[in-house]
């Protein structure tokens, strides 16, 4: 039986992120909350004082991603840890003919939350247990959105996502107050077609939209 406490929050959460969401969405993303509390004490998926905040410092962050690129629906989540945002990402898209979301998560302790999670909620979901170069690398097919939060500086972002960047993806990074020192470092490299979009959850923090970038000439 799911969380009267944690069905409200999720709602909160949708309202707060400008996401539109219907039951089944909600009862996911609950779903998700129990499975990230159950888990975390053996696989150190998020930091353990986030928990307590879990529906805005977490949910809210992931679920107003999807407002960025209303129409995507191959979506590929590097360095998905666990599982933010790929399966909030997933538990929008769910409700979406032909939506798959891309996990791509190295450690296998976390792969294996990933899958259970994924199953568990009933999300459309492939985990690919595998370094993130690697999966890139050999990437066929189209994708519509390629993610990644809290993983590392914007420079080396673009260089993991550069080859779905150059096939058509749009890069979507949540970054902090350091993103105005972070794009500066990475404009030393590439040539970024970026927007930034002020977060919902925190008013220092912001959304880097990357719709392009190109190596500077040397």
């Amino acid at each position: 039986m799911l969380n009267r406490e944690d069905e409200s929050a999720a709602e909160a959460a949708a309202a707060l992120a400008g996401v539109v969401v219907s039951r089944e969405t909600r009862d996911r993303l609950v779903t998700y909350v129990g499975l990230l509390r159950r888990w975390n004490p053996s696989k150190n998926l998020v930091a353990p004082a986030t928990l307590a905040s879990v529906w805005t410092r977490h949910i809210a962050d992931c679920l107003q991603l999807v407002t960025l690129v209303p129409e995507a629906k191959i979506w590929v989540d590097l360095g998905s840890g666990g599982g933010l945002p790929g399966l909030i990402v997933a538990a929008v898209l769910a409700e979406r003919p032909g939506a798959q979301v891309h996990c791509v998560e190295s450690k296998q302790g976390k792969a294996a939350f990933l899958r259970e999670a994924a199953r568990v909620m009933g999300v459309p979901v492939t985990v690919h247990a595998a370094r993130i170069e690697d999966v890139v690398g050999r990437w066929r097919g189209p994708v519509d959105v390629v993610s990644a939060r809290a993983l590392a500086p914007l420079v080396d972002l673009v260089r993991l996502s550069q080859d779905l960047l150059k096939s058509g993806a749009v890069g979507l990074f949540p970054k902090g107050q350091d993103v105005g020192r972070e794009l500066t470092e990475a404009a030393k490299y590439w040539t970024l077609d970026t927007v930034l979009t002020p977060s919902a959850t925190d008013p220092q923090a912001r959304i880097v939209t990357l719709r392009g970038a190109a190596p500077v000439p040397s």
